[in-house]
């Protein structure tokens, strides 16, 4: 009986674990968008999110407030109301997304952010300035 309850949390913690990670993979780390110049990051999620969702939104704004102050904008868009639709359509996100924009370039961090939120934070911190530094 044991064994059936530790399989059975196992199973759920597995579940929970790929569920907020399940994206369409988009190697395609540049896109175009609009020829603004400003740098902004944007971080789209649905409604019901897990703790390392919640972690990614936390940890990057706090990163890029502390690193950027007022240059770099940082916005959450939640994808299941009108305006989160609207924004994701116009920068072509499907999912989950975090997403950082300069003019004509879209960097998709998003796997970085799930993978290091949690596990390391500083290294998530670290790849987030590696990647707006250089557009500023």
């Amino acid at each position: 009986m044991k064994r059936t309850y530790l399989f059975i949390i196992v199973m759920m913690a597995l579940v929970m674990n790929f569920s907020c990670s399940a994206q369409p993979e988009n190697n395609d780390r540049n896109t175009a968008v609009s020829e603004t110049g400003d740098v902004e990051v944007f971080y789209f999620h649905y409604t019901r999110r897990c703790v390392t969702c919640q972690a990614v939104e936390t940890v990057a704004k706090e990163a890029i407030v502390e690193m950027y102050g007022d240059r770099v904008p940082f916005a959450s868009y939640n994808l299941e109301e009108p305006d989160g639709e609207q924004k994701a359509r116009e920068l072509g996100v499907s999912g989950q997304t975090l997403l950082i924009v300069n003019g004509n370039q879209k960097i998709n961090i998003t796997n970085e952010g799930f993978m290091y939120v949690r596990s390391d934070p500083e290294k998530f911190k670290q790849i987030i300035s590696d990647n707006i530094t250089p557009l500023l």
